[in-house]
């Protein structure tokens, strides 16, 4: 199992973004090490600490998602309901930070369907989000938003 992570954003943000171990791990299962498996995703929540952003958990796929060897489609239904009732536990202090999804290639890139679906979320929310993608080695990409720009960001710590 890896280590928590951590990243910097270098130009539309000072923040950093923590990953804990728990989420990494849960979203290493998912790796698309194999031809025929489809890509997976989920939603990642955590705290937001000033400028930072800190992810302390993820979904995983759920019912109603939809995943092909070069597409997913998160079906918000399930993922809402997690987020929701995470947010009550935790005195309405865990939130939304972003998402998460595996893509079918050793280093990871956003495709032109990620960066619209993103712009689409980065234009609903007004603070920072992250977007992570894990590639079928288990490299991963994480971008932050700033506004409605997104930046890749770079991995500082492991």
């Amino acid at each position: 199992m890896r280590s928590a992570l951590v990243w910097h954003g270098l130009h539309l943000t000072a923040g950093l973004v923590l990953v804990e171990a728990e989420p990494l791990a849960l979203m290493d299962k998912h790796w698309q090490d194999s031809t025929g498996k489809p890509e997976s995703g989920g939603i990642l929540l955590g705290y937001r600490r000033g400028a930072h952003l800190h992810v302390t958990m993820a979904t995983a796929p759920q019912a109603g998602d939809r995943g092909w060897r070069y597409l997913f489609k998160r079906s918000a239904r399930h993922h809402q309901e997690i987020a929701l009732h995470q947010w009550n536990a935790s005195d309405r202090k865990m939130d939304y930070l972003g998402e998460w999804h595996t893509h079918p290639e050793h280093h990871p890139s956003p495709s032109a369907t990620d960066l619209n679906e993103w712009h689409k979320i980065c234009r609903q929310r007004q603070t920072p989000m992250a977007f992570l993608i894990v590639g079928w080695s288990g490299e991963l990409w994480l971008g932050l938003s700033g506004g409605v720009e997104i930046e890749r960001c770079i991995l500082v710590s492991a």
